[in-house]
């Protein structure tokens, strides 16, 4: 990977570098959290126990796991799996005039 000089760029180009880290850093987030959950699943499953026994939780099999489809580009902790309410950070970027594809991941 190529070292990027930031002390060179300007405001514009730091924020744009901000935004696409912090949907980077989302997205690799919820990549690691599927790659962890299977790998505790594979991990009690050798030793014959399943995720639900050790942790509790649904006792469904059809339950699916949902991943992150929409982040927040100025704050890398505001997600959302597109499931249920808007959260009030993507209300208020629509709001303004945002597209929700603007957010996906």
């Amino acid at each position: 990977m190529r070292a990027m000089n930031v002390d060179k760029l300007n405001l514009r180009e730091l924020t744009a570098l901000q935004q696409k880290l912090s949907t980077a850093i989302a997205t690799a987030r919820s990549r690691e959290i599927t790659h962890v959950r299977q790998k505790v699943a594979e991990f009690a499953g050798e030793h014959g126990f399943s995720v639900t026994e050790l942790f509790g939780g649904r006792t469904s099999k059809s339950k699916r796991i949902s991943t992150v489809k929409y982040a927040d580009p100025n704050d890398a902790m505001a997600t959302w799996k597109g499931r249920g309410r808007k959260p009030n950070w993507l209300v208020a970027r629509l709001k303004k005039g945002a597209k929700l594809s603007d957010f996906e991941i």
